[in-house]
């Protein structure tokens, strides 16, 4: 059974950073990909970050590309999302996913099948 534990959020001021970390286990590694989403109030969950986890390739949503970074430990337990240059449009409940296809891009949310509870951040101006 997969669990998914997402820390690290918090209040930051816009210009900020936060790291995000996600414990996974369960997870069957090398064979799919996990990444971040997020969900702000009144909208749909978008892809933040995506990393193959038999290759290691990352993908990132352009609005984060440049000040995110995806990254998993060498155990591959704990996958991370350091969060530089924070802005208040990246207000949101952040989430882990995992077990999801190893494909180029970040696919929808809809492909992946485990989740954590999610993680809020709040950046304010």
């Amino acid at each position: 059974q997969v669990q998914l534990v997402e820390s690290g959020g918090g209040s930051v001021q816009a210009g900020g950073s936060l790291r995000l970390s996600c414990a996974a286990s369960g997870v069957t590694h090398n064979r799919y990909s996990m990444g971040w989403f997020r969900q702000a109030p009144g909208k749909e969950r978008e892809g933040v970050a995506t990393i193959d986890t038999v290759t290691g390739s990352t993908y990132y949503a352009d609005s984060v590309k440049g000040r995110f970074d995806i990254s998993q430990d060498n155990s591959k337990n704990t996958l991370f999302l350091q969060m530089n240059s924070l802005k208040p449009e990246d207000t949101a409940m952040y989430y882990c996913a995992a077990n999801g296809p190893r494909v180029p891009g970040i696919p929808s949310w809809m492909h992946f099948d485990s989740w954590g509870q999610g993680t809020q951040v709040t950046v304010s101006s």
